[in-house]
C-alpha cells in the first residue's frame, strides 16, 4: 500500500516513532489519522463522520483517487453502514474538494518527522493515553490528538477531572478563588484541565503543580511552540507531571477557530467544567457552552455584582442554569453528590454549620493548615477558628498536629 507517494514501510516507521502501536495495520491506521490532523481543520464533522465510516487509510487513499460520493456511498453498502451511506457520501461531497486542496504528502512527513524530534506523540482512539470522554462529541471528536508528556501512564488521569477556566485579564479575586479552587481539588484527587492561557487558565495549572497534583492542558496550536510563548515553562512542568494535547500536529499555528475548538475538547475530556471568573464576552463561555451541550456538570462562580469580570459567571447561573460553587468541596460535589450519610460521618452534627463548612472546605489530608491561614481563606476571626475547629475535633472531624490542623 502507498499513501500520498509514501511506502507502507515509510508510513509504519514514521508512526512507530511516535506510537505504542505495534502491528503493521495498526501503524498504517496511526499514519493516517496523523495525515488527517493535517488535511481537516479540529471539529470538522464531515471528516470525522468519513473517517468513521470508511477508516482512516481508506478515507484517505479516496481523497488521492478522487474519489466519487456514489463510490463511497457503495463502500459504505459493501461494508454493511447503508444505514449511514446517504449521509457519509453527503460529508464526502461537501468536504473532499478542501481536503484535497491541503493534502500534502511533504506536509504530512515532515509533521512526524517534527513530533519524533520534539518528543511528541500521536495518541488514537482505544489508546491508554485517549481522553475517553470525547466519543461524546460523535462525528466532532477528533480523529487523533498529538500528546507531549513524561508521564508513563495517563489512562486514569481523565477519570476524576474538572475543567477549571475563566478569563484571560483576570483580577485579583479571580486569581485568589483559583488558587483555592485548584489547590483544594488535586487535594482531593482531582486531574485539573484547562488550556494554558494567561489569567485563569495558568492559575489553576500552577496551583495544581504547587500542590503536586496532576493538571492537563490542551492547546490550540502545534506541540512543537507553545502558546502563549509567556507560557512555554509552564507548558513544560505540565508535560512533567501531566500531559499537554493538541489536535493539530506539528508546525501548525493557534488561530481564532481552533482556540474555539480547543475548548470542546477541555469541556468533553472533564468531568465537570468550572468558570471561576470571566466577562459577559469571554472565551470561556464558550467552553461553558460545549459543557452544557453535552449534559456535563456546569459550575460558576459568582462575584462582586459591580465587577464586569465576573458578568459572564452571572450570565451562567442567570441563563445556562450553572451551578452556583464557592468552594473546592462544592465543585467536588458536581462530580461526586455527598450523600446526606456522608455529610453526617465527614462532620457530623457540628459540621452543619456554616462556619465548620467553611473551615472543612479549606483543610486536607496531605497538609496541615495553620489557624491563620484558616482565618484569611475563611473570612472568619481567629478565634471563630478556633472555637469551631474544637468542636470539629471532638467529634473527630479535624485532627491537630504540631503545624497545623488537617482532616484525618
Amino acid at each position: 500500500m502507498r499513501l500520498l507517494g509514501l511506502s507502507e514501510a515509510q508510513m509504519v516507521d514514521r508512526a512507530r516513532r511516535v506510537s505504542d502501536a505495534e502491528t503493521v495495520p495498526d501503524l498504517v491506521s496511526v499514519f493516517a489519522r496523523g495525515a488527517w490532523t493535517t488535511v481537516a481543520e479540529p471539529g470538522d464533522g464531515a471528516a470525522g463522520g468519513v473517517v468513521a465510516a470508511l477508516g482512516p487509510a481508506v478515507a484517505l487513499r479516496a481523497i488521492t483517487e478522487r474519489w466519487s460520493a456514489e463510490r463511497v456511498r457503495a463502500r459504505c453498502e459493501s461494508r454493511n453502514i447503508a444505514e449511514v451511506a446517504e449521509a457519509v457520501a453527503a460529508a464526502w461531497s461537501s468536504g473532499a474538494t478542501r481536503w484535497r486542496s491541503r493534502l500534502d504528502g511533504a506536509n504530512v512527513a515532515a509533521a512526524f518527522d517534527l513530533a519524533s524530534r520534539t518528543g511528541v506523540r500521536l495518541v488514537v482512539p482505544g489508546g491508554a493515553r485517549w481522553p475517553e470522554r470525547v466519543v461524546d462529541l460523535g462525528v466532532h471528536a477528533p480523529v487523533a490528538l498529538w500528546m507531549r508528556s513524561r508521564v508513563d501512564e495517563q489512562d486514569a488521569a481523565f477519570g476524576r477531572s474538572i475543567a477549571l477556566v475563566g478569563a484571560r485579564a483576570a483580577t485579583g479575586y479571580g486569581e485568589h478563588v483559583t488558587l483555592d479552587a485548584a489547590s483544594g481539588l488535586v487535594d482531593r484527587g482531582f486531574t485539573i484541565i484547562s488550556g494554558a492561557a494567561y489569567g485563569i487558565d495558568g492559575m489553576a495549572h500552577r496551583a495544581a503543580l504547587a500542590g503536586r497534583g496532576r493538571t492537563i492542558a490542551f492547546l490550540a496550536g502545534g506541540l512543537d511552540r507553545p502558546y502563549p510563548s509567556g507560557h512555554a515553562s509552564l507548558i513544560d512542568r505540565i508535560a512533567t507531571t501531566g500531559a499537554v494535547y493538541s489536535e493539530v500536529p506539528c508546525g501548525a499555528a493557534p488561530t481564532k477557530w481552533r482556540f474555539l475548538q480547543r475548548n470542546r475538547l477541555i469541556a468533553a475530556s472533564s468531568a465537570a467544567t468550572v468558570v471561576l471568573e470571566a466577562g459577559r464576552r469571554s472565551g470561556s463561555l464558550n467552553t461553558a457552552g460545549h459543557a452544557a451541550s453535552l449534559g456535563r456538570p456546569l459550575g460558576a462562580v459568582p462575584g462582586p455584582v459591580t465587577s464586569a469580570a465576573s458578568a459572564g459567571c452571572h450570565r451562567l447561573l442567570r441563563e445556562y442554569d450553572a451551578t452556583c460553587v464557592t468552594t473546592a468541596a462544592e465543585m467536588a460535589e458536581l462530580v461526586e453528590p455527598v450523600s446526606a450519610s456522608e455529610a453526617e460521618s465527614a462532620g457530623g452534627s457540628a459540621s452543619t454549620g456554616d462556619a465548620a463548612r467553611s473551615v472543612l472546605a479549606v483543610l486536607n489530608r496531605r497538609s496541615a493548615t495553620t489557624v491563620g491561614q484558616i482565618a484569611d481563606r475563611t473570612g472568619l476571626t481567629s478565634s471563630e477558628v478556633q472555637s469551631t475547629l474544637g468542636l470539629l475535633d471532638l467529634e473527630g472531624a479535624v485532627v491537630e498536629t504540631a503545624s497545623g490542623w488537617s482532616r484525618p
